[in-house]
C-alpha cells in the first residue's frame, strides 16, 4: 500500500511539472491579451458603458420619453413643437458611459471662452449673493464688448440659473448654458450660492439643498428692477431641486413665466440611500464629500463656530458633513429629517409655471428612483422628458464632444415658450368684494358662523366674507360715541323682537329670569341685526321667512298650552 501511494504522490508532482511546463511554453502576450479581456469586460460593466448597444442600433441614439399630463396646454402649445425633445440622443461614443461623462464634465469640459459682469447683491439677513451677468450683446457677432448695463425699459428676455452643489458661474456646463442663451439673444444671470464664486460669507445663513429663501428675493429683485424683461429659470442638479421647490412653494405668486429643472435629485432621502449603494457611487459621494469640505474650509470662521468642526473635518460621506454641519447651522433635528423637508418631490403637484424637468435614467449621482412620475403626470404645468443615457449634466454630443444636448433641448424650449401664450403671468391678489353687493339673495343656502349668527350663503367665498363681517360687528361694538345713534336704533329694534319672543313663550316664566333671558340672547340679536343692516329689504323677509319656519313647532305647542289652561277655566264656569 505505500507503495502504491507513493507512486501517487509522484504522478501528482509529475502532473503538475507538466502543467507548470505547459504554462511557461505560453507566451507572455497570450497571458496580457487574457487580462484585458477580462479588465474589458470589468470595466465595461463597472462603468455602464453602452457603446456596444450604439453600435447595435447603428449610433441611432435612444428615444427621449416624455411624462405629461393628456390635458395639458404645456404640451399641446409648447414642448409638441420641440423637435429636440422629440428626437434621439446619441452620446459621444468615446464618451459612451455615464460616469465618464460625468468625470470629462468635470475635469474638461470645453466651456466657451467669455468673462462676466459681476454684481453684489445684499440680502436683508446681511448676507452677499454674487450674481454675474452675461448680456446678449456681449457675445454677438463674436464680439465681446464691456460695461454694457440694462435699462429699467429693457424688454429683453432674462434667464435666471441657479448652480449645483458646490458649483458657480465658472462651472463647464454653467458656461454652456449661459453662452447658448446669450446667442440667442437673451440676458443671463447667474446666482451663485453664498459662499461660492469668491464671495466671503457675511452673516450666519448658509445655502442647503432646500434653501429657497436667496433666488426669492433675487427673482423678486430683478423682477423689480426690469419689470418689462420676461423672467426665466433653469435649474442644474441641487439648484433644480431648489428651484422646483421655491415654484411649489410659491405657487401662483411667481414672477417667473417657465422654468427648467436639469438631473433634478427630487428626493434627498431616496439618494442618500442610492449614494451609498454601490462602490462607484462611493466614488462620488466621497468626490461630493472633498467638495463641501473645500467649502467649509472657505469659511472655517463661521463654521467652526456654529458647527462641529472637527466633525467636518473627519466627514466620509456627505451624509457625515450634513449631519456635523449643515444639520446643525440650519437648525434641522437629524439628517433625514433635513433630507425630507428639503426634497422637491412634495412641491411638485404645486407648481404653476411651466416646467420643463430632463433626467438620465443612468445619472450616477441622482437616481432614476427617486423621479416622481406620477406627481409630475398629474400636474398639467409639467413635462417630464427622460433619456435612457446622459450622465449627470452631461450629455454630450457629437464626435468631439463640443457642446451638451440638454442646453439646445432648454434654448429650443425657453424659445418656444417665450413665443407663445402660455408663459405664466404672476397673479395679483384679488381684494374683498364690494359690500353693497347682496349675499343673502344670491342663493338659499344657510351658514352658521362661529358666533352663532345665522346667515344665509350663496357659496364658499360668501361664507368667508360674512365670516369677515361678524369679525367686524365684533370690532364695532369697541367703537366710540359716535355710534350711539345707531345702537339706540338697534335697542328699539330689539325690544320688538324681544316682545315678540316673550308673546310666543310660556307665561309660566317668571318675572325674574328677564334679565337672564335678556343678557343670554341681546349678544347673538344684536350681531343678527348689524348683520342684517348691511342686507336688502328682500334679504330681511327671506330671513324672517326662515325664522318662522324653523321656530313655529316651539310657538305652535306654546300656543297649544296656553289654550288648553284658557279651555280649563272656562269649562267650570
Amino acid at each position: 500500500m505505500d507503495v502504491v501511494k507513493l507512486n501517487d504522490e509522484e504522478s501528482s508532482l509529475i502532473a503538475y511539472n507538466l502543467l507548470l511546463n505547459g504554462l511557461y511554453s505560453i507566451p507572455i502576450w497570450h497571458y496580457l491579451l487574457v487580462f484585458a479581456i477580462v479588465s474589458f469586460a470589468f470595466l465595461y460593466n463597472f462603468l455602464e458603458f453602452h457603446f456596444l448597444q450604439d453600435l447595435c442600433t447603428g449610433f441611432r441614439g435612444c428615444p427621449v420619453v416624455l411624462t405629461y399630463n393628456p390635458t395639458s396646454h404645456i404640451y399641446d402649445g409648447v414642448v409638441s413643437k420641440c423637435r429636440i425633445l422629440h428626437g434621439r440622443y446619441l452620446a459621444t461614443p468615446w464618451l459612451s458611459s455615464p460616469h465618464i461623462q460625468t468625470c470629462f464634465l468635470n475635469f474638461f469640459g470645453r466651456p466657451p471662452t467669455f468673462s462676466y459682469r459681476r454684481q453684489m447683491f445684499h440680502a436683508s439677513d446681511g448676507g452677499t449673493i454674487a450674481l454675474d451677468w452675461l448680456m446678449s450683446s456681449e457675445v454677438s457677432d463674436g464680439a465681446f464688448h464691456v460695461n454694457n448695463a440694462i435699462s429699467k425699459d429693457d424688454s429683453t428676455p432674462l434667464v435666471v440659473v441657479v448652480p449645483g452643489l458646490t458649483s458657480d458661474s465658472a462651472s463647464a456646463y454653467i458656461k454652456h448654458l449661459a453662452f447658448s442663451m446669450a446667442k440667442r439673444g437673451w440676458n443671463i444671470v447667474v446666482s451663485n450660492h453664498r459662499g461660492l464664486g469668491g464671495v466671503s460669507i457675511t452673516s450666519d445663513c448658509f445655502y442647503n439643498a432646500g434653501w429657497t429663501e436667496d433666488i426669492r428675493v433675487v427673482i423678486n429683485y430683478l423682477h423689480h428692477e426690469y419689470p418689462k424683461a420676461t423672467l426665466f429659470a433653469v435649474g442644474t442638479s441641487i439648484g433644480a431641486n431648489i428651484l422646483v421647490k421655491y415654484l411649489g412653494e410659491d405657487g401662483e405668486k411667481i414672477p417667473v413665466a417657465g422654468a427648467v429643472a436639469i438631473c433634478s435629485p427630487w428626493d434627498l432621502l431616496i439618494g442618500d440611500r442610492f449614494i451609498c449603494r454601490r462602490l462607484v457611487q462611493k466614488f462620488y459621494d466621497k468626490a461630493l464629500t472633498i467638495g463641501l469640505q473645500g467649502y467649509a474650509q472657505l469659511h472655517e470662521p463661521q463654521y467652526s463656530r456654529l458647527a462641529n468642526w472637527e466633525g467636518i473635518i473627519k466627514s466620509r460621506s456627505i451624509r457625515d458633513f450634513d449631519n456635523y454641519a449643515t444639520c446643525l447651522v440650519s437648525k434641522f433635528e437629524t439628517v433625514d429629517t433635513y433630507y425630507r423637508r428639503c426634497s422637491s418631490s412634495s412641491y411638485v403637484g404645486n407648481v404653476a409655471v411651466p416646467l420643463l424637468c430632463i433626467s438620465a435614467l443612468d445619472d450616477p449621482v441622482c437616481t432614476s428612483e427617486a423621479i416622481p412620475w406620477d406627481e409630475c403626470r398629474a400636474n398639467k404645468n409639467i413635462v417630464l422628458a427622460t433619456s435612457k443615457h446622459g450622465g449627470h449634466l452631461a450629455f454630450f454630443e457629437g464626435l468631439t464632444a463640443a457642446g451638451l444636448w440638454w442646453v439646445r433641448a432648454v434654448d429650443e424650449f425657453l424659445g418656444i415658450l417665450h413665443s407663445s401664450p402660455h408663459m405664466h403671468v404672476k397673479q395679483q391678489n384679488s381684494g374683498l368684494q364690494s359690500s353693497s353687493e347682496p349675499s343673502i339673495v344670491q342663493g338659499p343656502f344657510v351658514n352658521v358662523t362661529e358666533d352663532g349668527l345665522v346667515v344665509a350663503v350663496a357659496d364658499e367665498p360668501r361664507i368667508n366674507d360674512l365670516v369677515e363681517d361678524s369679525t367686524e360687528v365684533q370690532k364695532s361694538r369697541h367703537k366710540s360715541t359716535n355710534e350711539v345713534a345707531s345702537a339706540r336704533e338697534q335697542d328699539e329694534c330689539l325690544r320688538k323682537a324681544k316682545s315678540d319672543f316673550d308673546r310666543g313663550t310660556q307665561t309660566s316664566i317668571q318675572a325674574t329670569r328677564i334679565e337672564d333671558l335678556k343678557s343670554l340672547y341681546v349678544s347673538p340679536v344684536r350681531k343678527c341685526l348689524n348683520q342684517l343692516c348691511r342686507q336688502s329689504r328682500s334679504s330681511m323677509w327671506l330671513l324672517a321667512y326662515v325664522a318662522i319656519i324653523t321656530s313655529w313647532p316651539l310657538v305652535g305647542s306654546a300656543l297649544q298650552i296656553i289654550f288648553r289652561k284658557k279651555l280649563r277655566k272656562v269649562g267650570p264656569a
